[in-house]
């Protein structure tokens, strides 16, 4: 696994220099590593509807959602319906909730969680690109690659799971909306969570 820090770094580095997005504009390509040691940029999706989910397995609002299978069976509900799920994790190293590939696949397989794929984002380009700020932090992007959604994963910003059962799950209304051909109803909302820990600039 030694190979997979300087890697990531790597294929960050040779992302492109990006603002942050707005809502209806283009979603930015990026490229990073996977736990897997696979390289997974955005534009290989083209086409399809992509989620993009800011983690922090320390973070209690991502224990939260994990922890009541909440952020799982969204996950679900996305990739049945063809949907593409990236995971980022842009925490630097010696930073809360920072993941080499062996302890993503860990965490992955010990939540039963279902991405298509979870990335190491350990310099934190990719997530100060799009603007992350909390995990989690969600974007929806649609199948003509632009950012539809961008905020919370629901609108109970708590960190207790009981708060999970009524909520409106921002996510799946989006795409339920996406994939109906309409307008997202609530295309942004306040994130809440942890704050993204970010390498010191």
């Amino acid at each position: 696994m030694k190979h997979l820090i300087p890697l990531a770094a790597a294929f960050v580095l040779a992302a492109p220099a990006m603002a942050a997005p707005q809502i209806g504009s283009p979603a930015p390509n990026f490229r990073l590593v996977g736990m897997n040691g696979q390289a997974v940029s955005l534009d290989q999706y083209k086409g399809k509807i992509v989620v993009l989910e800011w983690n922090n397995p320390g973070c209690p609002f991502v224990k939260k959602h994990y922890g009541s299978g909440n952020m799982q069976k969204t996950q679900a509900a996305a990739r049945n319906a063809g949907v593409v799920w990236l995971t980022i994790n842009s925490s630097a190293a010696g930073k809360q909730g920072h993941m080499d590939g062996a302890a993503a696949r860990a965490f992955v397989a010990g939540q039963k969680a279902q991405p298509t794929a979870y990335l190491l984002d350990p310099a934190g380009t990719v997530g100060r690109g799009y603007g992350a700020v909390t995990t989690p932090h969600m974007y929806v992007i649609d199948r003509a690659g632009r950012l539809v959604y961008a905020g919370g994963i629901d609108d109970k910003p708590t960190a207790n799971p009981a708060d999970v059962a009524g909520a409106r799950n921002h996510v799946l209304a989006a795409l339920g909306e996406v994939a109906a051909g309409k307008k997202v109803s609530v295309p942004t909302s306040r994130p809440y969570g942890c704050n993204v820990k970010y390498k010191d600039s």
